[in-house]
């Protein structure tokens, strides 16, 4: 009876092996490569599947997410023979899980050789300057050739990014040695704009302020002239309101005449020729009174000659 329960028991653990591997659970978002002797069947995809046990095996489980992949920093040089530490990061997709199998050995690695190889190249026709402004540029060069290689091989890349662009040591710091000299140039100049602006304002004020200076005095001088305009009308409407004679207006320019003298500057002035005849008027009028006082002292009389009188001529 022994035996008979060891084949027993052994008959049930081959049965409960069977149906283990008959029974193949795959879970959402993966998929199976299925063998039979060796060769591809199928693929499984999520769900419960069955297959034949120790005739169909499972060759290779593939996870059907997007993964990332992060790639250690890569050296390139650039087309200025500067070497520059690229790090890269790959978001990948498997969208046939049996190319991924049978038409590249391992697709990670191959990935990764593809972007060093892909990097090399398009850093080398660039700068340093450029390749540090031109990440999107470098990002959608790569990822369209990786896109293009790896389709055969049942992987969509869907992006590529550039985690850091490191150049040497001695060239960040002459990059920073030339900020700090734009920063310093920029300062400059802000200040001496506002230097010029303050100085065009300032200009703007006294300029204003002359306009507005001259034009007080041009009305202080025009209401000046006019008050003297009406001073000498109104002298002029009094003399001939009061009709002087011509030894009245002798004497008066007798009087103006040391006002008329005065000052270093009057080197010349000019008589006008009336000043003769009404010099003469005016000496023969004082003979005339003093004719007239001494006949009356002595007690005589003595007739008048009327004096002629001609008429000023005029120069």
């Amino acid at each position: 009876m022994e035996p008979v329960i060891i084949v027993l028991i052994i008959l049930v653990v081959l049965v409960f092996i069977a149906l283990i591997k008959t029974i193949q659970v795959i879970p959402q978002a993966s998929a199976a490569i299925v063998e039979r002797f060796g060769r591809y069947t199928r693929t499984l995809n999520a769900g419960l599947n069955i297959v034949v046990p120790f005739i169909d095996t499972i060759r290779n489980r593939i996870d059907l997410r997007e993964q990332v992949v992060p790639f250690p920093p890569q050296p390139v040089i650039t087309q200025d023979n500067l070497v520059v530490n690229i790090d890269t990061v790959i978001y990948y997709q498997v969208t046939d899980a049996r190319a991924a199998t049978y038409e590249v050995a391992s697709y990670i690695q191959a990935i990764e050789q593809l972007t060093v190889t892909t990097l090399r190249n398009i850093i080398g026709g660039m700068d340093l300057e450029r390749t540090l402004t031109s990440r999107e540029e470098i990002n959608a060069a790569l990822r369209g050739v990786l896109d293009e290689a790896t389709g055969k091989w049942g992987i969509r890349v869907n992006r590529v990014e550039l985690k850091a662009i490191e150049p040497p040591t001695s060239i960040q710091d002459s990059m920073e040695k030339q900020m700090r000299a734009d920063r310093d140039k920029r300062a400059a100049i802000l200040t001496a704009e506002g230097t010029r602006q303050a100085a065009i304002l300032t200009a703007e004020g006294e300029k204003q302020s002359q306009i507005l200076r001259a034009e007080g005095e041009a009305k202080a001088a025009a209401l000046r002239a006019e008050g003297e305009a009406q001073a000498v009308r109104t002298v002029f409407e009094a003399i001939h309101a009061g009709d002087p004679d011509q030894k009245l207006l002798s004497y008066q320019y007798l009087q103006m005449l040391p006002k008329i003298a005065e000052g270093d500057a009057n080197k010349l002035w000019i008589v006008p020729s009336e000043i003769g005849d009404a010099l003469k008027g005016l000496s023969g009028a004082m003979g005339n009174f003093g004719a007239m006082g001494g006949g009356s002292g002595s007690g005589g009389t003595e007739k008048k000659i009327p004096e002629r009188r001609e008429k000023p001529s005029i120069d």
